[in-house]
């Protein structure tokens, strides 16, 4: 079952490529889904906005499919947490 991060971050993506939510999965790589790294970097700024974070350079750079970018944002989201 999927929990608010991820289909926060399915919707976003799917919303920016004029997707079926249904067809976005944690497997979806960004290639299969057509995102491309001017893509990628509105979606980066936009996940920032909506979750309230800063993603470092180094983990935005290794999210290529939408699980990575659910993992990321969790353990983002739980350091942030953990800092309150």
């Amino acid at each position: 079952m999927a929990d608010d991060i991820e289909r926060k971050v399915i919707d976003l993506i799917a919303r920016k490529k004029k997707l079926d939510p249904a067809s976005v999965t944690l497997d979806s790589t960004f290639e299969r889904l057509g995102v491309d790294s001017l893509d990628a970097a509105d979606l980066l700024f936009t996940f920032e906005d909506d979750f309230g974070i800063v993603v470092p350079d180094e983990v935005a750079t290794s999210m290529r499919s939408v699980g990575q970018v659910v993992d990321g944002l969790r353990r983002l989201l739980s350091t942030r947490a953990e800092a309150d």
